[in-house]
């Protein structure tokens, strides 16, 4: 139900979705060597620059991963979509790479796009969709 009352959002994109992982560098190498993502943003904070800021994206991609320390709990347990024009391709790239967590093969749902899921070294899962149609 929409109110019409409220003034409309001036959110306008996602931006930064953030994981929770044990070991920041640990996490750095994987996206960045492993799933060939680049870094976006590595700036450290607070008093005395105890916190680290920590970015990554796919190439061209407006929206970054932030990789952070747990904050109350242990890290993983979060999940995002990724989109590739070539689903296939991709899962035998990764494949061929190896030492990454990730479905024997690509699920082909009715009504689905076709997709497989990763699962980074903390248990943050990445799904791998099929891009829509333009």
């Amino acid at each position: 139900m929409t109110d019409t009352k409220q003034a409309p959002t001036t959110v306008s994109n996602i931006g930064v979705v953030m994981f929770t992982v044990a070991d920041q560098d640990a996490a750095l190498a994987f996206y960045t060597e492993k799933l060939g993502f680049e870094l976006r943003g590595d700036t450290r904070f607070g008093e005395n620059d105890e916190m680290r800021w920590l970015e990554v994206a796919p190439p061209g991609s407006r929206a970054r991963l932030a990789l952070n320390p747990p904050m109350y709990d242990k890290p993983g347990g979060s999940s995002i979509g990724v989109e590739t024009k070539d689903v296939l391709g991709e899962h035998a790239r990764l494949s061929a790479i190896g030492g990454i967590d990730l479905d024997a093969e690509p699920m082909r749902t009715p009504g689905a796009p076709l997709m497989f899921m990763l699962r980074d070294p903390d248990g943050n899962t990445v799904v791998v969709v099929e891009e829509p149609a333009a």
